[in-house]
């Protein structure tokens, strides 16, 4: 018996299956496609009549509120050639594209913030308040430098 497992181990291997689904085979997969189980979720108590409802629960009173994520709406990674963050990706609609930033720009400064690297655009937009204007110096892909005002954006 294990001898005709081991030969269809290697039949299934040579034959391009590889050993996860010999070895999920093996080990038994029913496990794997089962879907997770939740724990019970607990119910919000019935209103009694005449008592009213208000719609929504009050946060429990030690609960601290959550901290606001401020975000320019782009991905971002170090530029290899010079400091500063090269944009990969703009998000739309976001800030930054409502800003005019393209991909391929490399951001120098947020505010007076200079940027050397994409954590440092991070801090800095971290930093910052969401909704109010910011000055961003930015070189384009043709080495021109420009100045754009962006309205930071909260990140949910």
């Amino acid at each position: 018996m294990v001898l005709f497992g081991l030969g269809a181990g290697v039949l299934l291997l040579l034959t391009g299956v590889g050993l996860g689904a010999v070895g999920a085979a093996v080990l038994g997969a029913s496990r794997a496609t089962e879907p997770p189980r939740r724990p019970p979720t607990a119910r919000a108590p019935a209103t009694l009549p005449g008592q009213g409802a208000t719609g929504s629960h009050p946060a429990p009173a030690d609960a601290a509120p959550e901290p606001v994520r401020t975000t320019l709406g782009i991905e971002v990674a170090d530029d290899d050639v010079r400091p500063g963050a090269r944009v990969v990706a703009v998000h739309v609609p976001g800030p930054g594209y409502t800003a005019g930033l393209v991909r391929g720009d490399v951001l120098l400064a947020l505010g007076r913030t200079r940027i050397r690297s994409a954590a440092d655009l991070a801090r800095a937009v971290a930093r910052s308040a969401p909704g109010h204007p910011v000055l961003l110096t930015v070189r384009h892909g043709s080495g021109a430098h420009r100045q754009l005002t962006a309205a930071l954006g909260v990140a949910t």
